[in-house]
């Protein structure tokens, strides 16, 4: 991945320095350069780094979070598009190979996840050398969420991933990125570990990101996906399902899902009741989830509306949600190389009888218990239906449709074509996918 813009430290300086420099002053130090070295040696300027980040991420309609969210409901027919006029969202609605490397949605989402990567490990590497290590723990572990997102998001929707930054760069696969994210995890949480983060350091950042939780539920996803179903139980067993952990927003920075979908009719809008599922693994028609992430919007434009985490401007969006850390462990215990179904099956009754106020985030689908008993092949559909319901719109349900074997007749893509913009600038870009 060729580094195309500047980091975000220097970009923060270099809008100072252009603010405060007298012109006739003649400087022929290297100014950015400096003050970068400056910045990323003191708490206050890794601070900075690291939120920024954080909005990098979350904020936006170039964001990884509308881009990853948006990319995949798109493909997994989870939502309709309204106005083909939205080039972006309207190819990846087609697919196929109206899907190429122009689609400015994935170049989006390549680019800042290429980006935040670059940026997390500057921060990682220079708060190591902080002499508070519990302010360094904070920005460590902060850092790795991104940077583990990021790695997770481009292995989610690609074959293979940059493996790091520069010009003509190698490739690594998708299992070795989501192993390179659970391996900047491990180290975090050594940090943690090893010096808790201080209260000092919560209080610089947004609030929301509960980053010690959030780092496992992280590690129990990669894990999973990475075929790793020991390491993903522990890491799962780890999470305190009582807690949750949000990206947060408020009036002046808008949840971007609602302000460019959910809002209005002009992107795209929940598909319907369905949840976009198929026959035979639909939702019951007593689960409160349905509610909960779709409604009828009383207009004739469409018949429904985005609800849930991207249903009000400032709706706080689940980085994970409690329900698919549970369904993490009654997967592992499938497919673990001892299934133990009976095990399975008592997880996926958490999530199929939990209610609406014992759901941290107020997710329950509150139904009757399933009695089986279940072969392992039932008790995976059975899973792969819970988490397309519990999970509606987080963002994982393309790399789920492929993991659990779905038929290609359930989506429009399977994995994506690399941007053009990285194919030009890098002969060692894989062969696109054919779907």
């Amino acid at each position: 991945m060729k580094k195309s813009f500047i980091n975000i430290a220097q970009g923060l300086v270099l809008v100072a320095l252009i603010a405060t420099t007298p012109s006739c002053k003649k400087d022929y130090t290297d100014p950015s350069r400096a003050t970068e070295d400056k910045i990323f040696t003191t708490p206050t300027g890794l601070t900075g780094v690291t939120v920024g980040l954080q909005r990098v991420y979350s904020l936006g309609r170039g964001s990884s979070f509308y881009n990853s969210v948006s990319i995949d409901a798109l493909v997994t027919k989870q939502v309709k598009v309204l106005n083909a006029g939205n080039l972006a969202e309207a190819q990846l609605e087609t697919g196929g190979v109206t899907v190429d490397g122009t689609n400015t949605m994935l170049l989006g989402l390549w680019t800042t996840s290429n980006k935040i990567i670059y940026d997390a490990d500057k921060v990682i590497a220079n708060a190591k050398n902080l002499t508070d290590k519990g302010y360094a723990s904070g920005l460590i572990g902060h850092a790795t969420i991104f940077k583990a997102l990021s790695l997770g998001n481009m292995a989610n929707f690609w074959t293979h991933v940059p493996d790091g930054n520069g010009d003509k760069v190698n490739f690594i696969t998708a299992t070795d990125a989501y192993n390179r994210a659970i391996t900047a995890i491990d180290e975090a949480l050594a940090a943690i570990s090893a010096t808790a983060i201080s209260s000092a350091f919560t209080a610089n950042i947004p609030a929301g990101l509960d980053i010690p939780n959030t780092l496992r539920a992280l590690k129990a996803r990669y894990a999973l996906y990475a075929g790793k179903y020991a390491d993903a139980l522990a890491a799962a067993n780890s999470v305190d399902l009582t807690k949750k952990s949000t990206l947060n927003f408020d009036a002046a920075n808008l949840n971007t899902i609602f302000e460019t979908c959910a809002s209005n009719f002009n992107v795209y809008q929940s598909i319907d009741s369905t949840l976009g599922l198929p026959a035979g693994i639909q939702p019951d028609l007593a689960d409160k989830r349905t509610s909960f992430y779709v409604g009828l919007s009383g207009a004739a434009a469409w018949r429904w509306v985005i609800k849930g985490f991207g249903g009000t401007s400032t709706a706080a969006f689940p980085v994970y949600l409690p329900g698919e850390v549970t369904l993490i462990k009654a997967e592992a215990y499938v497919r673990q190389s001892s299934p133990d179904l009976t095990s399975a099956l008592t997880e996926v009754n958490k999530v199929v009888t939990k209610t609406a106020a014992a759901d941290p985030l107020g997710v329950g689908a509150a139904l009757p218990a399933l009695t089986g008993p279940y072969t392992a092949d039932q008790l995976l559909t059975e899973i792969y239906k819970q988490r397309c319901i519990e999970m509606y719109m987080s963002g994982q349900k393309l790399v789920d449709m492929r993991r659990f074997g779905r038929a290609t007749t359930e989506r429009t893509r399977s994995l994506m074509p690399f941007p053009f913009r990285e194919r030009d600038n890098n002969p060692n870009t894989p062969a696109d996918p054919t779907f």
